[in-house]
């Protein structure tokens, strides 16, 4: 390669980091996009409504939230993987969209690591089988006598094809060999709505919004898929004291944009999601919706999506759970 080429090469690529640097020095200059892979109501809504606001003032940017549901997740998920990496489009990321449901898909549109930038962890939520009061059943020994005792499959809900709720679901009906078949809604609110009516009879289903219906009575929680039992519903056991391990699953939350942003906009909406997450009354409000957190860097949250997509694949593959 002669000199002029190799200085002409230097020098565009000095161009293009200072171009670069300088974009990111100047981020955000118009309003962000948070895409939630779920409808109105569930926990991933929940959360990105609760940091937009407090993100919105760290950053001097509207933040808007947009819901597109579909496809367990993946609507949303390839939306923003192909938006243009320049942090405008940010996913609020999941369990569902990056660890399953790519899994689900004979042609995945897009890689859950490869893809995307991992710039926030937010924490993990536990989720729970529910029942209708109808259902005799007062613990899970109980639940799958009762299940095989049912003329017909039984039918359980879940937030969405390829949601934890789904895969746990599969897991447990081939672990015990149960006659079950999985409806999928359009998140939690939905499912909700046909749990309550008796509709259906059973759903596995993030923890936290069926909180106030066992409180009241409506719903019936036998388990929750948490390692230990949770602070917020610490009269429900957790399926690892219950001999169940292969049903710990919990649901992380987080904030990704696509593959390829500039270094100094991951560095500054990290700066900012920490400080949201360090605001007292941020932190409450996940706590009382059971979110557990800790710190992660954008290197950290990358590596723990990694092994999340490693130890789900295998179980998503056992599923036979498809999407398509």
């Amino acid at each position: 390669m002669t000199y002029a080429r190799t200085r002409s090469k230097f020098l565009g690529l000095v161009l293009a980091l200072g171009a670069s640097a300088a974009m990111a020095q100047a981020w955000p200059t118009k309003p962000l996009t948070v895409v939630v892979t779920f409808a109105p109501g569930g926990s991933s809504d929940i959360v990105a409504r609760l940091i937009a606001g407090p993100l919105q003032a760290k950053l001097g940017q509207p933040v808007i939230v947009d819901n597109r549901p579909g496809a367990g997740g993946t609507i949303g998920a390839a939306i923003t993987a192909k938006a243009a990496p320049d942090g405008y489009t940010l996913l609020l990321s999941n369990s569902a969209p990056i660890s399953i449901s790519p899994f689900m898909l004979t042609t995945p549109s897009y890689d859950p690591v490869k893809n995307f930038s991992h710039v926030s962890y937010i924490g993990s939520v536990a989720n729970v089988f529910v029942v209708h009061p109808s259902v005799p059943a007062k613990n899970m020994a109980e639940l799958i006598a009762w299940i095989k005792a049912q003329a017909n499959p039984v039918n359980y809900g879940s937030g969405g094809i390829g949601s934890i709720g789904h895969i746990v679901g599969e897991t447990f009906k081939n672990e015990h060999g149960l006659k079950m078949e999985h409806v999928g809604y359009k998140g939690s609110s939905p499912m909700h709505n046909d749990l309550l009516g008796g509709n259906i009879k059973l759903a596995i289903d993030t923890l936290p919004q069926n909180v106030p219906f066992m409180k009241d009575g409506k719903l019936r929680a036998l388990a929750v898929t948490s390692p230990a039992r949770a602070a917020m519903a610490a009269e429900v056991p957790s399926v690892l004291e219950l001999g169940q391990k292969k049903l710990v699953a919990e649901n992380f939350l987080g904030v990704s944009g696509p593959a390829g942003l500039p270094p100094a906009v991951v560095t500054r909406l990290h700066a900012a999601m920490a400080e949201v997450l360090a605001d007292a009354v941020v932190g409450k409000r996940l706590e009382d919706l059971g979110i557990a957190g800790r710190k992660m860097s954008p290197a950290e949250f990358t590596a723990f999506v990694q092994n999340q997509v490693d130890e789900w694949t295998p179980a998503v593959k056992a599923s036979g759970a498809k999407l398509n």
